[in-house]
Protein backbone atom coordinates (compact mmCIF):
# COMPACT_ATOMS: atom_id res chain seq x y z
CA UNK A 1 0.00 0.00 0.00
CA UNK A 2 2.90 2.13 0.41
CA UNK A 3 2.24 3.05 3.81
CA UNK A 4 5.48 2.10 4.92
CA UNK A 5 8.42 3.60 5.43
CA UNK A 6 11.96 4.71 6.94
CA UNK A 7 12.26 7.96 9.01
CA UNK A 8 12.82 9.75 11.82
CA UNK A 9 10.84 10.39 14.68
CA UNK A 10 10.47 13.14 17.69
CA UNK A 11 8.23 12.39 20.00
CA UNK A 12 8.17 13.10 24.40
CA UNK A 13 12.02 15.05 23.44
CA UNK A 14 13.55 12.02 21.64
CA UNK A 15 14.53 11.27 18.06
CA UNK A 16 15.19 8.26 16.94
CA UNK A 17 15.37 6.22 13.16
CA UNK A 18 13.30 3.37 12.66
CA UNK A 19 10.06 2.30 10.54
CA UNK A 20 6.70 3.87 10.70
CA UNK A 21 4.18 1.78 9.48
CA UNK A 22 0.35 3.16 8.92
CA UNK A 23 -1.89 0.12 9.64
CA UNK A 24 -5.33 0.13 9.10
CA UNK A 25 -6.19 1.13 12.79
CA UNK A 26 -3.27 2.44 14.14
CA UNK A 27 0.34 4.21 13.13
CA UNK A 28 3.55 1.59 14.35
CA UNK A 29 6.77 3.23 15.05
CA UNK A 30 9.80 0.40 15.87
CA UNK A 31 13.18 1.56 16.29
CA UNK A 32 14.81 2.32 19.75
CA UNK A 33 11.71 2.20 21.16
CA UNK A 34 7.89 1.35 19.96
CA UNK A 35 5.14 3.78 19.92
CA UNK A 36 1.38 2.52 18.53
CA UNK A 37 -1.35 5.26 18.16
CA UNK A 38 -4.76 4.31 17.37
CA UNK A 39 -5.76 6.58 14.19
CA UNK A 40 -9.24 7.35 15.78
CA UNK A 41 -7.43 8.98 18.69
CA UNK A 42 -5.42 11.42 16.60
CA UNK A 43 -7.00 14.95 16.43
CA UNK A 44 -4.40 16.83 14.29
CA UNK A 45 -2.59 15.42 10.91
CA UNK A 46 -0.53 17.57 9.56
CA UNK A 47 1.97 17.71 6.72
CA UNK A 48 4.53 20.45 6.26
CA UNK A 49 8.15 20.64 5.16
CA UNK A 50 8.30 17.28 4.64
CA UNK A 51 7.39 16.30 8.73
CA UNK A 52 4.06 14.51 9.68
CA UNK A 53 3.21 16.17 12.74
CA UNK A 54 0.77 14.54 15.08
CA UNK A 55 -1.48 15.14 17.92
CA UNK A 56 -3.34 12.61 20.07
CA UNK A 57 -4.07 11.64 23.69
CA UNK A 58 -2.70 15.47 24.58
CA UNK A 59 0.46 14.42 22.89
CA UNK A 60 2.36 15.47 20.25
CA UNK A 61 5.13 13.48 17.44
CA UNK A 62 6.73 14.19 14.43
CA UNK A 63 8.10 11.80 11.65
CA UNK A 64 9.83 12.77 8.79
CA UNK A 65 8.18 11.39 5.99
CA UNK A 66 9.77 13.71 2.96
CA UNK A 67 7.31 13.35 0.32
CA UNK A 68 5.27 10.95 1.71
CA UNK A 69 4.20 13.23 4.59
CA UNK A 70 1.23 14.89 2.84
CA UNK A 71 -0.07 11.41 1.54
CA UNK A 72 0.11 10.00 5.08
CA UNK A 73 -1.63 12.94 6.22
CA UNK A 74 -4.44 12.62 4.05
CA UNK A 75 -5.14 8.97 4.74
CA UNK A 76 -5.40 9.42 8.59
CA UNK A 77 -7.19 12.43 7.97
CA UNK A 78 -9.70 11.12 5.26
CA UNK A 79 -9.56 7.14 6.16
CA UNK A 80 -11.12 4.86 3.53
CA UNK A 81 -14.63 3.65 4.58
CA UNK A 82 -14.97 -0.59 4.83
CA UNK A 83 -16.18 -0.82 1.13
CA UNK A 84 -12.98 0.86 -0.56
CA UNK A 85 -10.71 -1.32 1.73
CA UNK A 86 -12.66 -4.23 0.42
CA UNK A 87 -12.90 -3.11 -3.56
CA UNK A 88 -16.81 -2.87 -3.62
CA UNK A 89 -17.78 -0.84 -6.75
CA UNK A 90 -20.91 -0.32 -8.57
CA UNK A 91 -22.11 -2.89 -10.81
CA UNK A 92 -20.25 -5.57 -8.74
CA UNK A 93 -22.34 -9.21 -8.43
CA UNK A 94 -21.63 -9.82 -4.56
CA UNK A 95 -21.74 -13.52 -3.06
CA UNK A 96 -22.14 -13.49 -0.06
CA UNK A 97 -22.31 -16.92 1.81
CA UNK A 98 -22.72 -17.27 5.22
CA UNK A 99 -22.78 -13.54 6.10
CA UNK A 100 -25.05 -12.39 8.62
CA UNK A 101 -24.06 -8.90 9.09
CA UNK A 102 -27.08 -7.17 7.56
CA UNK A 103 -25.49 -3.73 7.66
CA UNK A 104 -22.46 -5.06 5.77
CA UNK A 105 -25.50 -6.15 3.12
CA UNK A 106 -27.15 -3.17 3.54
CA UNK A 107 -23.67 -1.13 2.70
CA UNK A 108 -22.90 -3.06 -0.79
CA UNK A 109 -26.40 -2.75 -1.86
CA UNK A 110 -25.77 1.12 -1.54
CA UNK A 111 -22.62 0.92 -3.09
CA UNK A 112 -24.71 -0.32 -6.21
CA UNK A 113 -23.49 -3.66 -5.97
CA UNK A 114 -25.30 -7.20 -6.74
CA UNK A 115 -26.15 -8.79 -3.62
CA UNK A 116 -26.93 -12.70 -4.08
CA UNK A 117 -27.24 -14.64 -0.46
CA UNK A 118 -25.87 -18.13 -0.12
CA UNK A 119 -26.01 -20.78 2.17
CA UNK A 120 -22.81 -21.61 4.59
CA UNK A 121 -20.39 -23.07 2.06
CA UNK A 122 -22.16 -23.22 -0.73
CA UNK A 123 -22.42 -20.49 -3.31
CA UNK A 124 -25.56 -19.82 -4.94
CA UNK A 125 -26.97 -18.94 -8.56
CA UNK A 126 -25.57 -17.42 -10.57
CA UNK A 127 -23.86 -20.23 -11.77
CA UNK A 128 -20.06 -20.64 -13.17
CA UNK A 129 -17.92 -18.01 -12.66
CA UNK A 130 -19.82 -14.64 -12.43
CA UNK A 131 -19.30 -13.45 -9.47
CA UNK A 132 -16.92 -10.29 -8.98
CA UNK A 133 -16.32 -11.01 -5.21
CA UNK A 134 -17.13 -13.82 -2.58
CA UNK A 135 -17.64 -13.26 1.10
CA UNK A 136 -16.76 -16.41 2.96
CA UNK A 137 -18.18 -16.37 6.96
CA UNK A 138 -15.47 -19.14 7.90
CA UNK A 139 -15.66 -19.54 12.18
CA UNK A 140 -13.91 -22.47 12.09
CA UNK A 141 -10.97 -24.51 10.49
CA UNK A 142 -13.31 -27.24 9.45
CA UNK A 143 -15.04 -24.58 7.07
CA UNK A 144 -11.62 -23.66 5.55
CA UNK A 145 -12.19 -26.60 3.41
CA UNK A 146 -15.06 -24.94 0.72
CA UNK A 147 -13.08 -22.48 -0.79
CA UNK A 148 -11.73 -25.14 -3.16
CA UNK A 149 -15.37 -25.30 -4.75
CA UNK A 150 -16.35 -21.54 -3.87
CA UNK A 151 -13.64 -20.67 -6.05
CA UNK A 152 -14.89 -21.89 -9.07
CA UNK A 153 -17.85 -19.45 -8.33
CA UNK A 154 -15.72 -16.36 -9.14
CA UNK A 155 -14.05 -14.34 -12.08
CA UNK A 156 -10.82 -15.56 -13.26
CA UNK A 157 -10.14 -11.67 -11.94
CA UNK A 158 -12.62 -12.12 -8.98
CA UNK A 159 -11.94 -12.50 -5.11
CA UNK A 160 -13.05 -14.44 -2.40
CA UNK A 161 -12.49 -12.82 0.77
CA UNK A 162 -12.53 -14.78 3.99
CA UNK A 163 -14.05 -13.60 6.61
CA UNK A 164 -13.07 -15.07 10.58
CA UNK A 165 -13.31 -13.86 13.87
CA UNK A 166 -10.13 -12.19 15.48
CA UNK A 167 -7.77 -13.95 18.08
CA UNK A 168 -10.42 -16.88 17.83
CA UNK A 169 -8.62 -20.27 19.13
CA UNK A 170 -10.70 -22.03 16.41
CA UNK A 171 -9.32 -21.15 13.06
CA UNK A 172 -6.03 -18.85 12.61
CA UNK A 173 -4.68 -16.35 9.71
CA UNK A 174 -2.07 -19.24 9.17
CA UNK A 175 -4.78 -21.98 8.66
CA UNK A 176 -6.69 -19.65 6.56
CA UNK A 177 -3.71 -18.96 4.56
CA UNK A 178 -2.96 -22.09 4.39
CA UNK A 179 -6.01 -23.34 3.21
CA UNK A 180 -6.32 -20.71 -0.18
CA UNK A 181 -2.63 -21.96 -0.72
CA UNK A 182 -4.27 -25.96 -1.01
CA UNK A 183 -7.36 -24.42 -2.72
CA UNK A 184 -5.27 -22.99 -5.34
CA UNK A 185 -5.60 -19.74 -4.36
CA UNK A 186 -3.06 -16.57 -3.70
CA UNK A 187 -3.38 -14.21 -0.75
CA UNK A 188 -3.13 -10.49 -1.38
CA UNK A 189 -4.33 -8.68 1.23
CA UNK A 190 -5.60 -8.25 4.97
CA UNK A 191 -7.96 -6.07 5.52
CA UNK A 192 -9.92 -5.02 9.40
CA UNK A 193 -13.71 -6.22 8.16
CA UNK A 194 -15.15 -4.91 11.66
CA UNK A 195 -14.27 -4.88 15.74
CA UNK A 196 -14.39 -8.77 16.06
CA UNK A 197 -13.31 -9.78 12.67
CA UNK A 198 -11.10 -9.89 9.77
CA UNK A 199 -10.94 -10.36 6.07
CA UNK A 200 -8.60 -12.09 4.09
CA UNK A 201 -8.40 -11.93 0.34
CA UNK A 202 -8.14 -14.67 -2.29
CA UNK A 203 -7.61 -14.35 -5.60
CA UNK A 204 -6.87 -16.63 -8.92
CA UNK A 205 -2.78 -16.34 -9.56
CA UNK A 206 -2.23 -14.80 -13.35
CA UNK A 207 -0.91 -17.75 -14.83
CA UNK A 208 -4.04 -19.67 -14.41
CA UNK A 209 -6.72 -16.70 -15.16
Amino acid sequence: MGYQAECTIRFDGKTAQGTASLETAELIFRGPFRLAVPLKDITTARARDGWLSLEFADRKAALRLDAAAAKWADRITNPASRLQKLGVKPGMVVVAVGIDDEVFLQEVRGQGAKVVIGTRGRAPAPSGRSADMLFYAADRREALSKLGSLSRRIKSNGAIWVIRPKGHPAISEAEVMAAGKLAGLVDVKVVSFSATHTAEKFVIPVAKR
